[in-house]
């Protein structure tokens, strides 16, 4: 898709900065990928009562180096 677009120049070279992208066009698209990576992620908040830790889990054993997963 094809579009142009105006972004705060002092933004895009921040992120270019921290970024490993060399055009603007590459720094979109790996924005677009975070931003919708990002919004997929179960929110933690609806797991509250779903029970999430295994009866096996023993975090007693991790502590101490033990495994237990």
């Amino acid at each position: 898709m094809r579009t142009n677009i105006v972004l705060n120049d002092d933004l895009v070279e921040e992120a270019l900065a921290l970024s490993h992208v060399k055009t603007k066009r590459e720094l979109v698209e790996q924005a677009l990928r975070e931003f919708v990576a990002f919004r997929k992620r179960l929110d933690v908040r609806e797991l509250k009562g779903t029970d999430g830790v295994r009866e096996d889990y023993d975090y007693k054993g991790l502590r101490s180096g033990g495994g237990g997963c």
